[in-house]
């Protein structure tokens, strides 16, 4: 097979894998399995008024059964019990796709919840539960929105997967690192558990590696209550990775972008991701490019914006080839930093981007709250030693102040961004000028704290950077657990919730702080 074919099939295979009607070819339904195939449990993603999309991935491991297609049947019904069945069919769950289902919905009634669930054979899987967004010209009453990122296996136990299902979001935006591609370390002491895979670079490290994290039965109710919408970061493929660049490796060396293509097509079989992602060239490395950078309505109240920050980036502001993280570096010594051209998003989804902000005014009906969810920290962060850390936005200050041109230039009635990433959580004014405090203030910003992965900082230290950052209201990097936001057509309210302990997994929670956003006043206030 040619690599032409062989990414045509696999785009195919997505196609027919998501729709209910579909040519019996090498199709099995076994009457009995030796294992539970949905051991990996259920999802929901990118909610649409009419639809959604439906995850699985089967779990097999009777030898009878690999290497084959199975037929999957799905049903969604609007009581939990499946008295009121409303859709139902069948798809294939392929080998070429790692046994991974995605159904995108379609004729759904809006702003409704459904219930479903995949059988096999005898087998059913546990009930997910989902929702559709409003229509689009309406304005409802209410969004419950929770924010999330990066979870380190070895660092701590899903707990805040257990508080933030307890909590019943509507959408629950993921941010990136939902995996790392590390082994576990040597010295395990003070880890909340290990695991026996290895450094992943390829397909089945990926797709192992998946499978890990999706055992943990936190992280599968979070997933089964409600629909999300997921990003990546850079741990899904390796640390600090840049585009077609990585340690080690010149841009666009065969091996990086084999072990890039890898981690791509296993995000696609784990996430419940529309086959719309689906685009690029072929290539004999297999997947070039998934196009995850879209939006996402919630009728008129809510617009997001969800953007991708590593496939189409610059390489990071004086970096060395071999090094293994990008650097801090002060400005004054790297003129590269400076370069007007470089980006962090990438020309054609900065237009994209822009456009969307102009989208949200346009029209009579213009959107209450535009949301930019990204990965990592938006506002500058001046360290006391001088530094700049290259890897997030403070080493893109040109596309930074970009985006902020086009907030200013497009006036969306209010702006938030949420990201991840830094293992801590910051709470943000956002002025016109990222060079400048006293500028105008044009957005609010909150950066979520990780669901298990350690900051690797100190309080001390935080403290000492915020005394540097007066748009900076709250900075902390102790504690683990997720965002909440409630947003209604008058008010956004984020809620930071704290796990008491990472390295338990019936740890209880706790609310860290709350801070509220006032329709038409840019910037957040503590409540």
């Amino acid at each position: 097979m040619t690599s032409e074919q062989r990414r045509q099939f696999l785009r195919n295979a997505a196609l027919a894998a998501s729709v209910a009607t579909l040519p019996r070819w090498a199709w099995s339904n076994p009457p009995a399995l030796q294992n539970n195939p949905f051991a990996l449990g259920v999802a929901s993603g990118d909610p649409a008024p009419d639809g959604v999309v439906l995850w699985t991935r089967l779990a097999l491991t009777d030898p009878a059964q690999i290497q084959i297609a199975h037929t999957v049947r799905w049903e969604v019904a609007h009581d939990a019990g499946f008295a009121q069945i409303v859709q139902k069919g069948e798809a294939t769950a392929l080998p070429a796709l790692g046994y991974s289902v995605h159904v995108e919905l379609q004729g759904l009634q809006p702003a409704r919840w459904y219930h479903y669930r995949f059988m096999l054979g005898d087998a059913v899987s546990a009930t997910g539960r989902t929702r559709t967004a409003p229509a689009a010209g309406d304005m409802p009453g209410a969004l419950r929105v929770a924010f999330a990122s990066c979870q380190r296996w070895e660092h701590g136990h899903y707990a805040a997967w257990r508080h933030l299902a307890a909590d019943q979001p509507d959408l629950v935006l993921f941010l990136g690192d939902y995996i790392y591609e590390y082994a576990t370390p040597k010295t395990t002491t003070d880890l909340a558990r290990t695991h026996g895979l290895r450094h992943a670079t390829t397909l089945a490290d990926y797709r192992d590696r998946y499978a890990l994290h999706k055992s943990d039965p936190a992280l599968q109710l979070a997933h089964a209550t409600c629909p999300w919408a997921v990003t990546w970061d850079d741990h899904e493929v390796q640390n600090d990775y840049a585009a077609e660049a990585s340690r080690g490796e010149s841009p666009g060396s065969a091996a990086f972008l084999a072990q890039r293509s890898a981690a791509w097509q296993a995000f696609y079989e784990n996430m419940p991701l529309r086959t719309t992602s689906l685009r690029g060239p072929a290539s004999a490395a297999g997947w070039d490019t998934l196009q995850i950078y879209r939006r996402l309505r919630w009728g008129r109240l809510a617009h997001i914006h969800l953007l991708d920050s590593r496939q189409y980036r610059s390489w990071q502001a004086c970096r060395t080839p071999e090094a293994s993280s990008a650097p801090a570096v002060r400005p004054a010594d790297c003129a590269e930093l400076a370069q007007p051209q470089r980006s962090l998003l990438g020309s054609a989804q900065e237009r994209w981007l822009d456009a969307g902000l102009a989208a949200d005014t346009a029209s009579a009906q213009a959107t209450r709250w535009s949301v930019i969810a990204q990965q990592t920290l938006f506002s500058p962060r001046h360290y006391p030693s001088g530094t700049v850390p290259t890897d997030a936005w403070d080493g893109y200050p040109a596309a930074r102040q970009r985006l902020l041109q086009s907030v200013a230039r497009h006036t969306p009635r209010n702006t938030v961004l949420l990201g991840g990433d830094i293992h801590q959580n910051y709470v943000c004014r956002v002025h016109a000028d990222a060079a400048r405090a006293d500028s105008a203030v044009v957005a609010s910003e909150f950066c979520g704290t990780s669901i298990s992965s350690r900051s690797g900082t100190t309080q001390a230290k935080v403290d000492a950077i915020v005394r540097h950052n007066p748009h900076v209201l709250l900075a902390r990097c102790d504690q683990r657990g997720y965002g909440l936001a409630d947003i209604t057509p008058t008010r956004w309210s984020t809620t930071l919730r704290v796990v008491d302990d990472p390295l338990r997994a019936d740890s209880g929670a706790s609310t860290l702080a709350r801070f509220v956003v006032e329709d038409g006043r840019a910037g957040p206030q503590a409540a």
